[in-house]
């Protein structure tokens, strides 16, 4: 049985890629594509290139007994090819997991038009239960940019309408444009290399910079814009209006940040990230905003260090669509009570975040590739990260369900009689850590066992 996947974001290539290890034929469908030299892209997209990351290039910490980390650890061990890219193409991030995006998403590119079992088709789907002589699998990947057509489709599949939040995407710097004689390098705490730009601000910078956010005038909203937005991504401009220290406590948290040159903490501190291995631009961490593209410049450039910055890209809105998972998904992926096998993967399924994209990706893979070999798929454990963040998605509350990031807060906790014991909140994560790695090579084994070319 062959194997459609549709979207080549992070979800839709690592989908294909990993039912193609499990040797099965996989079409893969994106609808960004060059026409008449001319190329078609999503609002938020610059390129058609698979794996494109449009926000950060970040895949989160690397801090061992963390749970972004348990994650990665995971799909690791499960073998995840575009894990595997993104260690390959990492920059110093400090103890993040950060990317070249341009050298990722080239890797990506090359391992999928190396599998002779990926056959690429650059066409947008519009129907998900096709007439077929030949039984098809479907694994919906299109992510947070879903088309209106493909939009209506899952509606008219569902029988259900689906949910929306916009998400933003941070402005990114050239790096010779800052002042590196008013900045400092550190990673917070001095966990990892000090790969981070600090721009410290004393308190009568910090008002200065706050004062004109807030005035700043916003990017024109789109009739079809709601501006529902991910509470774990908002705008600086949204936080700032929360209070006058909402930043300071946030994405210009200062703690952990002492300034070399002082010895002191500043008032608040505004970090760049590298871009690419190169180190010639930089992205404002935490910096999403819709404001328009003129009050960006003029704003930003109060940052201490960014006077005359050169900005390569502004921060900017989009749609992010997604289903309501605990309605519609079995614990495998696969919508309920459909006809024809068709399973969801990345932010359209309701998880939020690279990793956890390229996660229910693998997973997605894992299970259509069990379907196609007319198995029936063996879920996850609960006691995972990924178990755990997928029990998330299928047994939330549908009528207030958000999508969300893997947290400990996901995993099954300690038992009581350990947790009044063990105090110590690090110790307690170890303790998850070890158990939920021991479950997936369990699991692992059994789902892998002779079926892995």
């Amino acid at each position: 049985m062959k194997i459609r996947v549709i979207g080549g974001g992070l979800a839709g290539p690592e989908a294909a890629l990993t039912a193609a290890r499990f040797g099965c034929q996989v079409d893969l469908y994106e609808m960004r594509a060059v026409i008449d030299g001319k190329p078609r892209l999503t609002p938020a997209h610059q390129t058609t290139d698979f794996g494109e990351l449009v926000c950060s290039n970040s895949l989160k910490s690397e801090s061992p007994n963390t749970a972004p980390w348990l994650l990665k650890q995971e799909m690791r061990r499960g073998h995840s090819a575009l894990l595997r890219l993104a260690d390959e193409t990492a920059v110093p991030a400090g103890h993040a997991l950060a990317v070249d995006r341009v050298e990722f998403s080239l890797r990506i590119g090359e391992a999928i038009a190396a599998e002779p079992l990926i056959r690429v088709l650059r066409e947008e789907v519009t129907c998900l239960d096709p007439p077929s002589a030949e039984p098809t699998i479907s694994i919906v990947a299109t992510g947070p940019l879903t088309s209106d057509a493909l939009s209506a489709e899952i509606q008219r599949i569902t029988g259900s309408s689906h949910l929306a939040f916009y998400d933003s995407i941070s402005p990114i710097v050239e790096a010779d444009s800052i002042d590196m004689s008013r900045i400092y390098f550190a990673a917070r705490w001095d966990k990892g290399t000090a790969d981070y730009i600090n721009c410290p601000m004393n308190r009568e910078e910090y008002d200065r910079f706050l004062d004109a956010l807030l005035a700043a005038e916003p990017a024109e909203s789109k009739e079809w814009e709601k501006l529902d937005y991910f509470e774990g991504c908002l705008p600086i401009e949204v936080l700032a209006r929360r209070g006058r220290d909402t930043l300071r406590f946030g994405p210009m948290k200062p703690v952990g940040l002492r300034d070399p040159r002082t010895g002191k903490t500043p008032w608040a501190v505004v970090q760049l990230r590298k871009e690419n291995l190169r180190a010639d631009s930089y992205n404002l961490v935490g910096f999403q905003n819709h404001l328009k593209y003129g009050e960006q410049a003029r704003v930003l450039r109060l940052i201490p260090g960014l006077e005359n910055a050169r900005f390569l890209r502004y921060g900017q809105i989009h749609r992010n669509t997604y289903i309501c998972a605990p309605a519609l998904l079995d614990e495998n992926l696969r919508l309920k009570n459909s006809g024809c096998p068709i399973l969801f993967a990345g932010q359209i399924s309701g998880v939020e975040g690279y990793t956890e994209s390229i996660a229910t990706g693998m997973l997605a893979g894992i299970y259509a590739a069990a379907l196609a070999h007319g198995e029936e798929p063996i879920p996850v454990p609960r006691a995972t990260a990924l178990g755990s963040l997928i029990h998330y998605i299928t047994h939330a509350d549908p009528r207030s369900f958000q999508p969300a990031n893997i947290t400990f807060d996901l995993l099954e906790p300690l038992e009581e009689e350990l947790r009044k014991k063990i105090r110590d909140k690090k110790e307690r994560h170890r303790i998850q850590c070890e158990r939920a790695l021991a479950a997936f090579d369990a699991w692992w084994t059994a789902t892998s066992a002779t079926k892995v070319r």
